[in-house]
């Protein structure tokens, strides 16, 4: 019996700040959306600018790795055409 009363003597606590929460959400609901839209939209802005530089920074490493390739490339082909180019020593 104790644990329905104390479920039940709770009860009233409980419905009454239902009903405070129930009143006061229309009235303060408004209020905080007001504020936190702009916090919301600043790290969204925050975001896309790491974002951004984040692709330039990839973009660019990409592009030097690129040039290092074609360069390693092109001097292997240079190599393989001395190579068969250069008549063997006479011995």
């Amino acid at each position: 019996m104790a644990l329905l009363d104390d479920v039940l003597g709770n009860l009233g606590t409980t419905l009454l700040i239902g009903v405070g929460a129930a009143l006061v959400a229309p009235v303060l609901l408004p209020v905080v959306g007001a504020v936190l839209r702009p916090v919301a939209k600043g790290l969204i802005k925050g975001g896309l600018y790491l974002v951004d530089a984040a692709q330039e920074i990839v973009a660019e490493g990409s592009e030097q790795l690129s040039d290092l390739v074609a360069e390693v490339q092109a001097e292997r082909a240079l190599a393989a055409t001395t190579v068969a180019t250069t008549p063997p020593p006479e011995q």
